[in-house]
């Protein structure tokens, strides 16, 4: 179970780094908008939230990426 779990967070959490990366390089922490008007955080808490949404994100399509390539597709006899 260990081993699962690492399979699929280890990767998850290299490529939301990566996307976070990308989305704060484009994007100011002070210029994003929430439901109800602009965000009144700090930098460093839109980081991490940003983080932690991009961190989950990677990992449910890491889990799903798993989940399919162990799923085996019933055989069927040929006609």
């Amino acid at each position: 179970m260990l081993k699962l779990a690492m399979t699929v967070l280890w990767p998850s959490f290299l490529s939301a780094i990566l996307a976070e990366g990308l989305f704060f390089s484009m994007f100011d922490p002070a210029d994003l908008m929430m439901v109800g008007g602009h965000a009144d955080v700090p930098p460093i808490a839109a980081y991490t939230m940003g983080f932690f949404f991009f961190w989950s994100f990677c990992a449910i399509a890491s889990m799903i990426s798993i989940y399919l390539s162990h799923t085996e597709v019933p055989k069927q006899p040929p006609f």
